[in-house]
């Protein structure tokens, strides 16, 4: 992913300054808690904001970030389709889309949901070495990625494996991640040092 002409992203996170009562609110939604429960930013917590470089970013239109935020949430950890499945969608819209950002802040979720070193390489290389329901996963995330749609057969197997609930919410996971990683690619952001390269 390139950069501008001097290197940096197009949108940078707040500082530890530019943080205040909207911006904590907007969190605050993500994380299911008020505003005053946010850990403040420079605190140095795990939930800090300051670690999260997508949350500063987001936080800078806090209106949005905390309506968007609390959507967010539900797919993230009260919806129904189980992590793995959620992460083998976004791993797959990231590499497709070639997305630096979302690849390298996706294998680390990823992989605390189980998915194997072997599994995230696998998903660079095809479908082919995918079977069941991790195949179909895939190639719904493909036909929505090229098509803005999935058929009609491919909605019914999504349905037939998974139920109304998570096949809708697969189609929701795929758009709204393939979004986050329009914007955070049009702002170039790129992956904390350390996190996994995307893969040719």
């Amino acid at each position: 992913m390139t950069q501008d002409a001097i290197g940096h992203p197009l949108l940078t996170p707040l500082t530890a300054e530019e943080w205040g009562d909207d911006e904590y609110a907007a969190v605050g939604a993500l994380m299911g808690v008020p505003g005053d429960d946010v850990p403040r930013a420079g605190s140095g917590e795990p939930r800090d904001p300051l670690n999260f470089d997508i949350i500063g970013v987001l936080a800078r239109h806090p209106k949005m970030a905390r309506k968007f935020l609390g959507y967010n949430a539900f797919l993230l950890q009260r919806g129904e389709l189980p992590l793995r499945l959620r992460e083998l969608a976004v791993l797959r819209l990231a590499h497709a889309r070639r997305s630096s950002f979302f690849w390298g802040e996706h294998v680390k979720i990823a992989k605390a949901g189980g998915l194997s070193d072997d599994e995230i390489a696998r998903i660079a290389r095809g479908n082919a070495e995918f079977d069941g329901v991790d195949r179909l996963v895939l190639e719904t995330t493909d036909e929505l990625l090229a098509r803005g749609r999935a058929t009609p057969d491919r909605w019914r197997g999504l349905v037939d494996e998974l139920g109304t609930h998570q096949a809708m919410e697969l189609i929701f996971v795929v758009g709204t991640y393939a979004m986050l990683a329009m914007a955070c690619d049009t702002w170039q952001l790129s992956p904390p040092p350390g996190s996994a390269t995307l893969p040719d």
